[in-house]
C-alpha cells in the first residue's frame, strides 16, 4: 500500500505553515523562529509548499534531538547550472596541466587499445610527467576531451570496457586519474581559478578546448541556495554527495553554506603529497573500481556517513541509517534518491531511469522541478521504463520495477 503522500498532506499542514515558531526547548523557553522558504523563488506548481510543509514536519529547529535528519544533494546541475567538475577539466586541458603518462594504456584499468592507440598517435610521446601542450596541439586536446566527456574516441571507438555500470562511469573517473603529478594544493588552485572564470563568464558563453565548444560558465541555483540555508537553519545535516571530484566541489560548496568537510566525492589517491593516478575504492573494492556513482554514491554515504563498511555499503539500510531527503538530476543520482524516506526532489533532465522512478511516485514523496535556468524542453516520447528503464552491471538495458517486483509503465514527461 502507498504511504500518505506529502503533497497530500499539504492542505491539512495549511495552518502549520503560517507559522513562523517551531517548537521551544526543554525549560520552557519561549519558542524559536525559523527560517521559512523565501516566497519570492520560483519553485515548480506546489513544490515549495510541499519543501515547507517537510520542513517544518521533520526539521529540528528549537527541538532537543540525538541527530539531525540527514539531507543529501548532487552537486552538478542540481544545485548548480552546468558542471563544476567537468569546468575544471576544461581548464586543464586549456592551461597544459594534464601530464605524459608512461603509458596510456595504465591511466585507467578500463582503458580499451583503441583510446590508448588514439591517444598516443593524437599526444605524441613525449617524456613522461611532461605537460601536454593542450591549449595548442589540438588533436591531442580533442581526443582527450572525447575520452573523458564521452566515454568515446574522436573516431567514435569505445574508449572503456569491462567495469561495472552501476558503481563506476570510467570517463568520470579518468578526469580525475589525469590529475597524477599534481599535488592536493595544485588541484584546489585549479578549481579556484576555474570556478572565478566560469562564475565571471555570461550565461551561454561557450569555449573551445582542441576544436570542441564546450560549456563555459556556471551558476548557482538561487532557489536551491535558499533550500540549503532553510534547511541547515532547521536543524537538517545537510551535505552533498557528487561524482565530480571531491577536491573540485570542496572549493564551490562554501558559497551555499555547505563547509568543505561536508562534501563526498570522487577521491584522488595521494603518495608523497602527490595525486598517484588512481581513485579511492569502496565497500571492500579496491582503487579505481568504483567511484560515486549510482550504487557507489549508496556506498559512500553508508561509509562515510554511517560507518557501514565491506559489501553491506552497497546495500540499502533501515530508515535510520538514510536521508531524510534526497535531491539529484540525473541517473548518476537514482540510487541514493530512491534512498531518501520522506521526499525525493528530482530536477529534470530527461535522464531516463531518474525520471521513470519520479514519474511513477510508487511511495507518493517524489517532487519534480524543471531546471531553474533554460529547463530541458519537454520529452516528446514516453520514457521507455517498462523495456529499457533499467540499465544493468554489464550496461544493457531491462525492464525497470517496483521493489515489489512490478514494471513500472512507461511514463509520460509532464513537469518542465
Amino acid at each position: 500500500m502507498k504511504t500518505r503522500s506529502l503533497v497530500g498532506l499539504i492542505a491539512a499542514a495549511g495552518a502549520l505553515l503560517s507559522l513562523t515558531a517551531c517548537g521551544s526547548g526543554s525549560d520552557g523557553a519561549a519558542a524559536t523562529t525559523c527560517k521559512q522558504l523565501d516566497a519570492g523563488q520560483a519553485w515548480y506548481g506546489a513544490n515549495r509548499d510541499t519543501l515547507a510543509t517537510f520542513i517544518a514536519t521533520t526539521g529540528t529547529c528549537g527541538k532537543q534531538v540525538e541527530s539531525k535528519p540527514l539531507a543529501l544533494f548532487d552537486w552538478d546541475n542540481t544545485l548548480v547550472k552546468n558542471d563544476a567538475g567537468e569546468a575544471t577539466f576544461y581548464w586543464l586541458l586549456s592551461h597544459d596541466k594534464v601530464r605524459q603518462p608512461t603509458d596510456w594504456a595504465a591511466t585507467s584499468p578500463y582503458l580499451t587499445p583503441a583510446a590508448s592507440a588514439a591517444l598516443r598517435a593524437a599526444c605524441g610521446a613525449a617524456a613522461s610527467g611532461t605537460p601536454l601542450p593542450t591549449s595548442t596541439n589540438a588533436s591531442c586536446a580533442d581526443e582527450i576531451l572525447a575520452i573523458g566527456d564521452g566515454g568515446k574516441t574522436k573516431g567514435g571507438a569505445p574508449a572503456f570496457d569491462g567495469y561495472d555500470h552501476r558503481r563506476l562511469e570510467p570517463a568520470y573517473a579518468w578526469q580525475v586519474q589525469l590529475l597524477a603529478g599534481h599535488t592536493p594544493a595544485e588541484l584546489t588552485d585549479y578549481a579556484t581559478q576555474a570556478r572565478a572564470q566560469n562564475l565571471a563568464a555570461p550565461e551561454g558563453t561557450e569555449q573551445t578546448i582542441g576544436t570542441t565548444k564546450v560549456d563555459g560558465w556556471v551558476r548557482y541555483y538561487s532557489p536551491q541556495r535558499d533550500l540549503v540555508t532553510t534547511l541547515q537553519a532547521n536543524g537538517f545535516d545537510v551535505r552533498i554527495i557528487t561524482a565530480s571530484p571531491e577536491p573540485v566541489i570542496r572549493v564551490w560548496s562554501p558559497e551555499l553554506g555547505v563547509p568543505a568537510d561536508k562534501v563526498i566525492g570522487i577521491v584522488p589517491l595521494t603518495d608523497h603529497g602527490t595525486y598517484t593516478g588512481h581513485i579511492a575504492g569502496c565497500g571492500g573494492l579496491g582503487p579505481d573500481q568504483v567511484i560515486t556513482y549510482m550504487e557507489g554514491k549508496r556506498c559512500a554515504i553508508n561509509e562515510r556517513i554511517f560507518g557501514i563498511t565491506g559489501p553491506t555499503a552497497f546495500d540499502q539500510q533501515p530508515p535510520g541509517k538514510r536521508p531524510a531527503l534526497a535531491a539529484g538530476d540525473s541517473d548518476t543520482d537514482v540510487v541514493f534518491v530512491s534512498d531518501a524516506t520522506a521526499l525525493h526532489l528530482v530536477i529534470n533532465r530527461n535522464k531516463t531511469e531518474l525520471m521513470c522512478q519520479a514519474y511513477a511516485n510508487t511511495d507518493g514523496t517524489w517532487l519534480i522541478n524543471p531546471m531553474f535556468i533554460n529547463p530541458k524542453k519537454r520529452k516528446d516520447q514516453p520514457y521507455p521504463c517498462a523495456t529499457t528503464g533499467f540499465t544493468t552491471a554489464t550496461g544493457d538495458h531491462k525492464p525497470l520495477t517496483q521493489p515489489n517486483g512490478a514494471v513500472i509503465a512507461d511514463q509520460q514527461d509532464t513537469v518542465y
